[in-house]
């Protein structure tokens, strides 16, 4: 990196030599027209040569495994694909067929758009335009909390079937959309524009939709230690358990308001609060299991499951304080007597 000093020509034009080096590797000498485009990070980039649209990148899968068809697929949709051509170089057998079909339904705007005896085409009709990741994080935070929330009431009645059912799916496709999104935007500019925010902004947005995804599969066993109880603990054990569960489900809306602009440094620093209230009842829930019945060992597994969903609750405040440190808010305590939210 080197620093350059603006300079201004006689009609007022503010003007910035390119270096030397630099043009001549890219075959650019005097006379010649470049492009230039302003985008939304603030960053002025140099197209040389004519301006032409590229041609969207496809990708072919030329492997017989199903395993390494349905890896590939998924890679291929994370990496920006527009179009993917899955050709063994053999007829395509009913098992090859049912993984491109059921990898295709698992993706947010995958289809499969030509068949043929010895290759498939699926392609990726996603408009950056019309994405908001934002907004998809946002659902994904939803989805999460209420998968979180049917499990902590499992432990009351524990369901026939898992108390997940479809919304994991919904999960993952949301996530991989936030992924592919992020993926695109950090290889193109331009991409970064469609979808109407910044790099700084997509990074944290993709580190909340990971801590969002550990906080489901801390949810599920949560789901999963209901189901292994012989009955349903006592009421002052099972309030505990909403209880816990009401503040890290308002721990994670709280992270993910921050972590997209929606609220400030103040509520997530409330939010840490409430984290430390919250280990310290688990603490408390832990010592009077020393005193439980045969389900004592079930109930430490619950509150191990609230603990780690509490932890990742956390973690997604921890992403929101981030954007209030690039916004240069200040990171403080409660005013005395301040109450809680």
């Amino acid at each position: 990196m080197e620093s350059r000093k603006v300079q201004t020509v006689g009609n007022g034009t503010y003007t910035v030599s390119l270096p030397k080096e630099w043009a001549e590797s890219q075959g650019v000498a005097s006379g010649d027209t470049v492009t230039l485009h302003d985008h939304i990070d603030g960053v002025l980039t140099v197209q040389t040569g004519d301006e032409t649209d590229e041609e969207p990148p496809v990708a072919r899968i030329e492997s017989a495994d199903p395993d390494v068809i349905r890896r590939a697929l998924r890679a291929a949709y994370a990496a920006g694909a527009r179009e993917v051509t899955v050709d063994p170089g053999e007829p395509l057998t009913p098992e090859q067929r049912r993984v491109v079909e059921r990898t295709a339904r698992e993706r947010i705007g995958m289809s499969v758009a030509a068949e043929s005896e010895t290759a498939t085409t699926v392609q990726i009709m996603l408009d950056s335009g019309e994405v908001s990741v934002s907004q998809s994080l946002r659902q994904l935070a939803f989805t999460v909390r209420s998968i979180h929330g049917d499990a902590v009431e499992a432990l009351a009645t524990a369901p026939d079937a898992s108390p997940i059912g479809s919304r994991d799916g919904q999960v993952d496709r949301l996530a991989a959309m936030i992924d592919r999104s992020v993926s695109r935007g950090m290889a193109d500019l331009r991409e970064v524009d469609a979808l109407g925010t910044t790099r700084p902004a997509l990074f944290e947005s993709w580190t909340a939709m990971r801590e969002l995804c550990r906080f489901r599969e801390a949810a599920a066993d949560i789901g999963c230690a209901a189901a292994s109880l012989d009955g349903p603990p006592a009421e002052s054990r099972l309030e505990t358990c909403r209880g816990v569960g009401r503040t890290v489900r308002e721990l994670v809306a709280d992270g993910v308001s921050v972590a997209l602009g929606d609220a400030d440094a103040d509520v997530a620093r409330a939010a840490l609060d409430d984290l430390r209230r919250v280990r310290d009842e688990l603490d408390a829930f832990d010592r009077r299991l020393d005193r439980a019945g045969a389900d004592a060992a079930e109930l430490r597994r619950v509150s191990r499951a609230l603990r780690r969903t509490a932890d990742r609750g956390g973690d997604v405040t921890e992403v929101g304080l981030r954007r209030a440190v690039r916004r240069r808010e200040p990171i403080r305590d409660r005013e005395p007597g301040q109450a809680n939210r």
